[in-house]
């Protein structure tokens, strides 16, 4: 997902900053260009600087972290020496607990959420990134409220050519895309399948509808006011709109690395006993994903 914004805001005009650990795909993109492919066309776009070490970057007026929930920390911890005065962050994550991580390295007044809606992301090799679709980037302060800002940066997004749009409660939001990470995720990783072949599976789909009935009691727990009333619903229709779709962790798996099991499915078991709401089925999957990750090694 990274690659995308990059990608998009650059081709908007936008002076973008590429880091990722990645150094083929870093040395591919200042080479050749980055290639983006799919629901938003098929183009190289150049002018993109890219690199490894945050440092080169120096001060920006937006971060966007687009890393893996095990990557906000580090990352954070690398742009907080580099911010301005008027720096602003947005940081956009699978699961929970992002901004919970950026806190422990800088003040959380500047930081903006987002919630990723329907892309689809993936690499297909160094400098080339391809999603299925399109759908919506939403936006929020992490304390909650309409601001100018938050319409402001809103608007860059908007600019860049995303559906983007700014909302007030955040966390609603971020819980709404939380149920169908854990709807989708572990099932798909377990059983290798994409969205909608999992929901074409009755015992597979059943085991993903018992992880998002999970969630959708702790978000209840939580006080979360849910945009839906049905969550079997809401994760059907998620579903629907890219049914050729792989969750990133189960292209985790494909690729032998870790995944971000812990911040998804693993979340709503660590919830669940801090709240006393049972979650058996993301905690049977949670289990299975982590006995994988054991043999990939490294």
């Amino acid at each position: 997902m990274g690659s995308v914004y990059a990608g998009l805001m650059a081709e908007a005009g936008h002076d973008v900053w590429a880091v990722d650990i990645w150094r083929e795909h870093v040395d591919a993109i200042n080479r050749d260009g980055l290639r983006v492919e799919g629901a938003s066309g098929d183009r190289v776009v150049q002018g993109i600087n890219a690199t490894s070490n945050a440092a080169d970057v120096g001060e920006c007026e937006l971060y966007v972290l687009a890393t893996k929930a095990s990557g906000v920390g580090p990352a954070a911890e690398m742009i907080a020496p580099l911010m301005g005065a008027d720096s602003m962050v947005i940081t956009i994550q699978n699961g929970l607990g992002a901004g919970e991580r950026i806190a422990q390295y800088m003040d959380t007044d500047r930081v903006l959420l987002g919630v990723a809606d329907g892309f689809g992301a993936s690499m297909k090799g160094p400098g080339h990134v391809h999603h299925n679709a399109m759908n919506l980037i939403r936006v929020g302060e992490m304390n909650g409220g309409m601001t100018e800002r938050l319409q402001r940066i809103t608007g860059v997004w908007q600019q860049a050519g995303f559906n983007a749009k700014a909302f007030e409660d955040i966390d609603q939001l971020i819980w709404g895309k939380y149920i169908c990470n854990v709807a989708f995720s572990g099932p798909c990783t377990v059983f290798d399948y994409t969205l909608g072949e999992l929901m074409a599976d009755p015992a597979a789909w059943a085991i993903a509808q018992g992880c998002a009935l999970e969630v959708y009691a702790l978000g209840k727990a939580k006080n979360i006011a849910f945009s839906f009333d049905n969550p079997l619903e809401y994760v059907a229709a998620f579903g629907n709109k890219m049914p050729n779709a792989r969750p990133s962790m189960l292209l985790d798996h494909h690729a032998k690395r870790a995944s971000e099991i812990d911040a998804i499915n693993g979340m709503a078991v660590e919830l669940g006993k801090q709240l006393g709401v049972p979650t058996p089925y993301n905690e049977v999957l949670s289990a299975v994903i982590r006995q994988r990750e054991q043999q990939f090694g490294g």
